[in-house]
């Protein structure tokens, strides 16, 4: 009969494609029951799985059942989302596990697009998730999400509730001023509007939330990096030359804070004529890989240069939810998972396990 050490070491040659690690060193082998002709696994992966829970059960029993032909093993997989650790010496936000910032070092590059639909992934994958447009010169969030002219409630005039669309909960100073209504702040000023923004919104139990950060490595930058706490970093780029310039600028800005890079997102990677089908690589080819190598994380993967993601996300429709099936959908679906098993495999925050307790004299 098949010992329990074989068993552990039947797992740690089994590579998860998304943890790049085999399931021991990963942690999310919980326990090995053996019985007279059955084996029992039990694991728990600390990201959502989707449809991927299915496909994991399978090809692991069947690399299982390779390994010994005459046990059977009996698989329990499961998910859940953990609260990791963040560099900022300041207290962790009620009811939110995890903050991403996403953040690109210049404008134009389809950030705050990617951060909607990597944000309706994690959503479609079964986590809650909320996103925070951080732009307060150029809020487009209310747009993206079909939202715009909506106004948050206020639960006591002193705090205010997310606007809920397509699954997601969604803050923006977009949705408290007028459409046409230009924050013409000085730096500290919009600071201290994003602080109040991300403080005072209660948001519900969130496994995620995404910020989406505006272009550069300025004030507010600073302020999500150093005043929330923020627990990991993606950056998106383009291929060309010019982009990855400053897409190394918004690494080292992470960097100097001690918040870790998960991995950098390509975006425009390459373009498909609608007319003839030919496929051409308009901003170069590469450049995202080439980043991703250089400052030693991963490429979480590459999204082409499409109209339709264009015309879906200004319409309020983003891909992910326009088009479920779509082939991009199913990209955005594989980086928003890399991106969460990146995170997982993070040092946990213990301590946002433990209620807290206060002690009254009565």
């Amino acid at each position: 009969m098949v010992t329990e050490e074989q068993v552990r070491e039947y797992l740690s040659e089994y590579r998860d494609p998304f943890l790049k690690e085999d399931l021991v060193d990963a942690k999310v082998l919980k326990s090995i029951e053996i019985g007279e002709k059955t084996v029992e696994i039990v694991l728990k992966l600390g990201f959502p799985l989707g449809e991927y829970e299915q496909q994991l059960t399978t090809e692991l029993g069947e690399f299982l059942a390779a390994k010994e032909p005459t046990v059977s093993f009996k698989l329990d997989v499961s998910w859940r989302v953990d609260a990791h650790v963040h560099p900022a010496k300041v207290q962790a936000m009620p009811n939110v596990k995890n903050i991403i910032a996403v953040a690109s070092g210049k404008g134009g590059v389809g950030k705050s697009t990617t951060s909607v639909n990597l944000a309706l992934a994690l959503s479609a994958l079964g986590a809650n998730v909320g996103i925070l447009d951080a732009d307060i010169y150029g809020p487009s969030m209310p747009i993206m999400l079909g939202m715009q002219g909506k106004n948050p409630e206020t639960i006591d005039k002193k705090s205010i509730l997310p606007i809920e669309s397509h699954g997601l909960q969604s803050m923006s100073i977009g949705y408290l001023v007028k459409p046409e209504q230009a924050m013409v702040w000085r730096g500290p000023m919009a600071s201290g509007a994003l602080q109040q923004l991300i403080n005072d919104t209660q948001w519900k139990d969130l496994d995620y939330l995404i910020i989406d950060l505006p272009p550069g490595t300025g004030d507010i930058q600073l302020t999500i990096a150093q005043k929330i706490p923020v627990t990991a970093a993606v950056v998106v780029t383009t291929p060309q030359d010019i982009a990855l310039a400053d897409a190394r600028k918004a690494v080292t800005m992470f960097n100097k804070v001690s918040v870790p890079v998960l991995g950098v997102v390509e975006n425009m990677a390459m373009h498909t004529c609608s007319n003839c089908g030919h496929e051409e690589h308009i901003f170069g080819q590469g450049g995202g890989d080439a980043l991703a190598k250089e400052i030693g994380v991963e490429l979480l993967g590459s999204l082409p240069l499409s109209l339709n993601i264009r015309e879906q996300t200004d319409a309020g429709e983003p891909t992910v939810v326009k088009k479920p099936e779509s082939e991009v959908t199913k990209r955005y679906v594989d980086i928003a998972q890399r991106m969460a098993a990146k995170l997982s495999l993070e040092a946990k925050d213990f301590k946002a396990s433990f209620p807290s307790i206060s002690i009254e004299n009565t």
